[in-house]
């Protein structure tokens, strides 16, 4: 094979299709081992063998955790760069960020997933001033505290999925939120009439404070996901349903607490739901998920039974999922035996349904899929 024309190897290789046997190429002639040594310095991806995209997310998989900001230096040069998801990127800090925020002028999602060491500096007010972000989506990442967030400005108009996540544990009696500042003046001015998609989970919120304004903002909302999200109340999450109509997702999961009447429940009740069944017509996906609920004590849970079901009889609801539901008895799945949409339903850690509700629940006409954990 020594002398052969270039054109002439190039076909050759582009023959041999198993991984394998290219990183043997270079040990048949001479020639392919000098090409192989010309470019040992580069890594070329997704030349032929897989997809580009997929060998990218292969290859990167592998070293995560060890990116540091020189390496968002280098994507910082993709003009075009519209995605970047970080998970476990301890090494990276705001630096990083705002300087990817500057160089990618189209980045349009950006996820921040357990980064440690990532702040507030500058990176937010930039990206909310000057970006384009569709989708923000900030998990674990202990130096961004809620109020940090709103630094975010004008940004949020264009904001269409936001995710907010704390690490720790929020539903602790008595918690408190360290990044809260008593006596300062709260006031945002912000608009988010674009947002479709929004979920909170484990932060602990004051009327008008914090991400706690998302909630009286949204007017577009599709998807709405709230997990053990402490200070909510039945007056702000009506107000929250009224004004978005085109809701068709929604997740609840809470656990009791002392309310404004001194009662020991969740914070929603019956008049939330029977508020939701009015005002979302298209509302199709449920969760009810009850946490810290006694058996003993049916009222820890603010919603009834009877609630429950005229909510999935009022919508045209096709998945329900409901864990920890200790007031759902065999008469409520008689109700839901008569909904004409529902396709799914997940039951988990519900006590009190018995083998006679499982026969009601086989007559429901639609039901395709039943899941009892």
């Amino acid at each position: 094979m020594e002398g052969l024309p270039e054109a002439l190897l190039a076909e050759i290789v582009k023959r041999v299709t198993k991984t394998s046997d290219r990183n043997s190429l270079s040990r048949v002639s001479k020639q392919l081992c000098t090409i192989e040594a010309e470019h040992r310095d580069a890594i070329h991806v997704g030349c032929g063998l897989n997809p580009r995209t997929d060998a990218l997310v292969s290859l990167f998989s592998r070293f995560c955790s060890y990116i540091d900001d020189i390496g968002l230096y280098y994507l910082a040069e993709i003009e075009n760069l519209r995605s970047l998801r970080l998970n476990h990127a301890p090494a990276v800090t705001s630096t990083g960020i705002l300087r990817v925020a500057v160089g990618c002028r189209y980045l349009s999602v950006l996820h921040l997933v357990d980064c440690t060491a990532v702040d507030k500096m500058k990176w937010l007010e930039y990206l909310g001033r000057y970006g384009s972000l569709r989708e923000l989506v900030v998990k674990d990442c202990d130096g961004i505290c809620q109020y940090d967030l709103l630094e975010f400005g004008p940004g949020w108009a264009n904001l269409q999925k936001f995710e907010f996540e704390i690490n720790g544990n929020y539903v602790e009696m008595g918690a408190h939120d360290s990044s809260y500042v008593s006596g300062y003046p709260y006031s945002y001015d912000i608009c988010c009439d674009n947002l479709k998609d929004l979920r909170l989970a484990h932060i602990i919120t004051q009327p008008e404070i914090g991400l706690r304004f998302l909630l009286g903002k949204c007017k577009a909302l599709e998807t709405l996901y709230l997990e053990y999200v402490i200070g909510l109340s039945e007056s702000e999450m009506i107000a929250l349903f009224q004004n978005c109509s085109d809701l068709k997702s929604i997740s609840l999961r809470l656990i009791p607490l002392h309310c404004e009447d001194y009662e020991f429940r969740t914070a929603l009740t019956d008049v939330s739901l029977k508020a939701l069944a009015l005002s979302c017509p298209m509302l199709q996906v449920v969760e009810l998920t009850f946490a810290f609920c006694s058996v003993r004590r049916p009222t820890d849970i603010g919603f009834t039974q009877e609630g429950i079901v005229a909510l999935i009889q009022s919508c045209p609801i096709r998945a329900l999922v409901l864990n920890g539901a200790t007031i759902f008895r065999d008469e409520g799945m008689k109700g839901l035996s008569s909904s004409q949409f529902l396709e799914t339903l997940e039951l988990v850690h519900c006590k009190s349904i018995t083998d006679a509700g499982m026969d009601l629940i086989a007559q429901a006409p639609c039901l395709s899929h039943l899941t009892l954990r």
